[in-house]
C-alpha cells in the first residue's frame, strides 16, 4: 500500500465556521520525514484514526467516518475535530486518487509531549488488491479478546469503544492467526460472547435475517456494516444487533467480515469448521459496496 499523497493540519476549532481552510493545510512529501521524535502517536500510540475507501476518486461513507472519529476523540478526551475541516482535507486527498481503488487515513495525534495542539494528517494510498479475500473468501479463528462483554462500562478508561492508533494487539492478533493457519480472527469475549475482527465487523446470515454482535461490548460500529445493513433492509432483508454467543458462530447459514478497503470477505471457515459461502449474494454485496456511497 504505497503512499502517494500526504497533507498535514492545522486542527481548528470544532466550532470555527470558515467555509475555505486550506490555510490550514501543507501538502507534505509522503516519503519524507514529516513528525518530530516527541510524537506521542508513535511514542506512546496516543492518538485516532480513521481509514476511508475510496473508488474511482470518490471517498466513501466519508460522514460516517467523521461521525466516528469525533466519537473517538471524545472518548480519548482529544479537541473535537472541525467537520468542515476535515471534509476539505478528505475531498484534497480524494482528487490525488485517480481510478481504481485507494484508501484515505485520517489521524488525530495529541501531539508532542507538553505541546500546545494535536497533531493531524491525512494520506491517501493505493489500496491492495483484495479479489481474492471477496471471490474466494477466508479462513478465521476466534481469539479470546481477555474481557469480558460488561468491561467497558466498568472499566471505560480502556478505550474500548475508540479507534485509536494503538493497535498492536490487533495485528498480533493476526499474527496468531495466521500462525494457525487462518487469514483472520474474531475476537470473543471471556464470557463467551463475539466481538469482532482485529480490523473488520461481522455479519452473519440466519435464513433471511442479517445479524451483527451489538455495538457494545468494545465493538467499534463499523461504517461498511451500517451501510450494508441499509442496503439490506431496502432489498427486503432483516437487520438486527445482538449479544451473539459464540457458539452461534457455528449455526450461522453464512458469514462475512466486512470493512472499509476489503469490503466483504465471506468466511469460508471459523476455527476448522466449514461454513457454506453464497457467492451470488457476497458478488451482489461487494457490488453495493463499490458502487459511490455517501
Amino acid at each position: 500500500m504505497a503512499l502517494h499523497f500526504a497533507l498535514m493540519i492545522d486542527p481548528a476549532a470544532s466550532d470555527d465556521a470558515r467555509t475555505d481552510f486550506s490555510e490550514t493545510f501543507t501538502a507534505v512529501d509522503p516519503a519524507a520525514p514529516a513528525l518530530t521524535v516527541g510524537e506521542l502517536s508513535t511514542q506512546r500510540g496516543d492518538g485516532i484514526f480513521e481509514s476511508i475507501g475510496v473508488v474511482d476518486g470518490h471517498a466513501q461513507e466519508v460522514e460516517a467516518h467523521l461521525s466516528r472519529l469525533a466519537h473517538s476523540a471524545q472518548l480519548c478526551d482529544l479537541p473535537q475535530p472541525n467537520a468542515g475541516q476535515w471534509r476539505e482535507a478528505v475531498a484534497r486527498a480524494a482528487a490525488q486518487c485517480g481510478p481504481g481503488e485507494a484508501v484515505i487515513k485520517l489521524i488525530l495525534s495529541r501531539g508532542i509531549e507538553h505541546g500546545p495542539t494535536p497533531t493531524a494528517w491525512v494520506t491517501a494510498a493505493t489500496a491492495a488488491d483484495n479479489t481474492r479475500a471477496r471471490t474466494r473468501g477466508i479462513r478465521v479463528v476466534t481469539l479470546d479478546r481477555g474481557y469480558t462483554l460488561d468491561a467497558p462500562t466498568r472499566a471505560p478508561w480502556l478505550l474500548l469503544g475508540a479507534k485509536t492508533l494503538s493497535y498492536a494487539v490487533n495485528m498480533a492478533a493476526l499474527r496468531e492467526a495466521h500462525r494457525r493457519g487462518a487469514d483472520d480472527a474474531i475476537f470473543t469475549t471471556t464470557d463467551g460472547f463475539v466481538l469482532e475482527a482485529p480490523t473488520a465487523s461481522l455479519i452473519l446470515r440466519r435464513g433471511d435475517t442479517f445479524v451483527t454482535p451489538a455495538p457494545h461490548g468494545g465493538i467499534l460500529h463499523g461504517t461498511t456494516q451500517l451501510s450494508l445493513f441499509d442496503h439490506l433492509a431496502a432489498e427486503g432483508y432483516e437487520t438486527a444487533y445482538e449479544n451473539v454467543p459464540a457458539s452461534a458462530l457455528h449455526t450461522a447459514d453464512a458469514a462475512w467480515l466486512v470493512s472499509s478497503v476489503r469490503l466483504a470477505a465471506p468466511i469460508t471457515a471459523i476455527d476448522d469448521v466449514d461454513v457454506t459461502v453464497d457467492a451470488d449474494l457476497t458478488a451482489a454485496v461487494n457490488a453495493y459496496l463499490l458502487s459511490p456511497r455517501d
